[in-house]
């Protein structure tokens, strides 16, 4: 999960119904290697729905997707076998 994608989670009504302090809180204090975890999901992504890496990236840093940086997602794609 994105940093962005945990954070629309904990705050959401449909999620956890945190308050937003609360959850940046959270955010602020999590230890996550935000760039592994791209790289996880585009291998999923590579995966189970045989993805071009362009639509992989895209989905990677779409707002109705993962949410992750430019910067996350385009090392997942660097580093896809």
């Amino acid at each position: 999960m994105s940093k962005a994608g945990l954070y629309n989670q904990l705050t959401s009504d449909a999620g956890e119904k945190f308050p937003a302090e609360a959850a940046q809180y959270a955010i602020d204090n999590v230890q996550a290697d935000w760039k592994e975890n791209a790289l996880k999901k585009a291998k999923t992504y590579q995966k189970s729905m045989a993805m071009s890496s362009s639509a992989i990236y895209d989905q990677l840093t779409s707002d109705a997707g993962e949410k992750f940086t430019q910067e996350e997602a385009q090392y997942a794609i660097d580093n896809l076998e």
